[in-house]
């Protein structure tokens, strides 16, 4: 049986106090909605429909962009406009879904459930049940509960406002999740009546309907209440963010990786650039606390990671080092560290970076869409952008390559085995040829011959009869 899915993601989250619908708020880096969007895909849709009300536009645009980049299954909007309820809303939604099918039920603030649970419940439906996920919660205020019969069967959902005592003393509840035939489920909504506190249409009043119509309920029950936590508030969603970002650490210390502090460790998708969150690590890694890993990273084997490093879009080859606060983010173009390089702290490498094996690249040294062959050091406070670095290239401290005239970049080559002076300035177009030197404060405009030395400095000029001011003594 065909499988489509309706989302539900129209309401407006006033607690998050935020200008974007509550949908769009960002967990590990992507909108909450795009995670449950993701279930979708490995689900394996055919279709999915997601109702939108409050920031319909915004919603309906970033996740038609989204989508549009797998093509995996049918996207279609419905607007719930005013909101009734959960019922109201899939009554909306039904008219673009075709009776052969079995729907299931998500919320589009749920980020966290799990493609298995969702596939039992699935299972569990058969396509002539109505399948119910439900969770045992110590405390279940606010949720509808599961009423079941003496034998244990299902006989109805009832909202927490509209619960006697005796109910809200019933620990099981439903999670907004369920799955149903098509065909059943339309015939339901439709008898959908709101005279109940809220003047809602409930949807979980299908249960008793299917009940009365001799359909049977059943329910999948997990212990693992975090798969159905919703986000209603800025705290809720940071509980998420950490219960999430502890699940990643976790599967990568089962992999193997070193980890110093689980609960600080971050894997984000790059949402600026469209990269997945995806942290690909070899044998014997180590990554100390508060590290922040964006979009796709590799790291070699054996590579050390340094204190509160953020890495975006990076290659790391086996053996280097990566000191503390250091940032990488190669964006599109990327950025690859070779073996037993040492990066650090407090460097930069930017988009177009590729440094070779054994670089040294130090304190406060930023690197842009630059080549740096293997043995090349530039140890401290300084810039290479738009470069090509030789083998064994010393750069001196505070030099830079002024790389861009206002109007165009140009490219600096710096043959094998040149070391530049500190404090230089190399204006671009220019190339220093092997084995060469550049003198300590020169500005290089011109090619510099190689095995060479090179100054481009003002004499020094020492002026005897000049004398130092003096301030007039006050009264």
């Amino acid at each position: 049986m065909p499988l489509d899915i309706i989302v539900m993601a129209a309401g407006k989250g006033t607690r998050m106090k935020s200008r974007h619908p509550k949908v769009l708020q960002r967990l590990a880096g992507r909108p909450l909605v795009f995670h449950v969007l993701d279930r979708a895909a490995q689900l394996e849709a055919r279709r999915v429909v997601l109702i939108t009300g409050h920031g319909a536009t915004e919603v309906e645009a970033a996740c038609a962009r989204q989508v549009s980049f797998s093509g995996q299954f049918d996207l279609k909007f419905a607007l719930q406009q005013p909101q009734l309820g959960t019922g109201h809303a899939v009554q909306q939604a039904l008219p673009q879904l075709d009776d052969d099918g079995l729907v299931l039920v998500l919320s589009g603030d749920v980020p966290l459930t799990r493609v298995d649970a969702l596939q039992a419940l699935v299972a569990a439906s058969g396509g002539e049940r109505l399948a119910l996920l439900t969770v045992r919660l110590p405390d279940p205020a606010g949720y509808g509960r599961i009423v079941r019969a003496a034998g244990g069967q299902v006989r109805r959902i009832v909202e927490h406002k509209d619960a006697s005592s005796a109910e809200r003393a019933i620990d099981e509840i439903y999670s907004g999740i369920m799955a149903v035939p098509t065909r059943l489920l339309r015939r339901w909504v439709g008898q959908l009546r709101n005279d109940n506190a809220q003047q809602e249409y409930y949807l979980t009043d299908a249960v008793a309907m299917a009940v009365a119509d001799g359909v049977p309920v059943v329910a999948h029950c997990i212990d693992d209440a975090l798969q159905v936590a919703g986000v209603n508030s800025p705290a809720q969603l940071a509980e998420l963010e950490r219960a999430w970002q502890l699940r990643q650490a976790h599967a990568l210390m089962e992999q193997g990786v070193r980890l110093a502090d689980p609960a600080r460790f971050d894997l984000r998708d790059d949402a600026v650039r469209g990269t997945r969150a995806e942290l690909l690590c070899a044998q014997d890694v180590e990554i100390d606390l508060g590290c922040i890993f964006t979009g796709r990273v590799e790291l070699g084997e054996g590579v050390q990671v340094g204190a509160y490093c953020c890495i975006a879009n990076a290659v790391i080859a086996a053996g280097s080092v990566i000191q503390p606060f250091t940032h990488i983010d190669g964006e599109k173009a990327g950025v690859r560290v070779g073996e037993g390089a040492r990066v650090g702290p407090f460097s930069r490498l930017r988009p177009g970076a590729v440094l070779g094996r054994g670089v040294h690249v130090g304190n406060f040294v930023e690197i842009k869409n630059s080549q740096l062959a293997d043995g090349a050091k530039a140890n401290h406070l300084a810039y290479l952008g738009d470069a090509t670095v030789g083998e064994r290239v010393n750069y001196g401290a505070g030099s830079i390559t002024a790389n861009y005239d206002g109007v165009n970049k140009h490219r600096t080559v710096i043959e094998h085995d040149v070391h530049v002076g500190s404090n230089c300035v190399l204006v671009a177009p220019v190339t220093l040829g092997a084995d060469g030197v550049v003198g300590a404060g020169s500005v290089v405009t011109h090619d510099a011959p190689p095995g060479v030395l090179t100054l481009g400095r003002g004499r020094q000029v020492s002026k005897t009869e000049w004398h130092k001011p003096v301030k007039p003594l006050k009264n």
